[in-house]
């Protein structure tokens, strides 16, 4: 990955995490208060999904970042990456289930379109799990053919 590339995908993390924290101040307020006479409102099951829901998209995006400076330092291609990767693929997996979690606590109010709008969130979040089991099994792929190499030239080296 180039320089250029690099820099700005981490400009672009960090346009994003500052919005995320920027909106999560302001959410902290909203949610807490009553618009019509300021007073404290309950911290409701709706409330703390929302706000986990915020808290599983910084995750991946500090993970991203991790992974962007190993890709920098040309360490991407070992075992220290799958940590990263692992914790990506939890951190989805957690926000598809927060999204069906929705359902079980908001579903019985929603109007059927906000239903299956809810729904066919959490489905294609699933979706996006699946992608990156799949981008971490080449990862996996991708690693053992590094180690292969990297036996194969050692054996060459002592033949030489």
């Amino acid at each position: 990955m180039g320089k250029l590339t690099v820099h700005a995908l981490r400009a672009v993390l960090v346009v994003m995490l500052a919005g995320m924290v920027f909106v999560q101040a302001l959410m902290v307020w909203a949610l807490a208060t009553d618009p019509e006479d300021g007073t404290t409102l309950p911290l409701t099951p709706l409330r703390v999904i929302v706000i986990l829901g915020a808290v599983t998209v910084q995750v991946v995006q500090v993970c991203v970042w991790r992974l962007v400076a190993m890709v920098q330092r040309g360490t991407v291609f070992s075992h220290a990456a799958f940590r990263y990767v692992d914790v990506v693929i939890g951190a989805v997996m957690a926000a598809a289930l927060l999204l069906f979690s929705i359902l079980l606590v908001a579903g019985p109010v929603m109007e059927p379109p906000g239903i299956l709008f809810v729904g066919g969130a959490g489905v294609a979040v699933l979706g996006v799990v699946l992608i990156v089991l799949v981008l971490r099994m080449l990862l996996a792929q991708a690693v053992a053919r590094d180690a292969e190499a990297a036996h194969m030239k050692a054996e060459l080296d002592e033949v030489i």
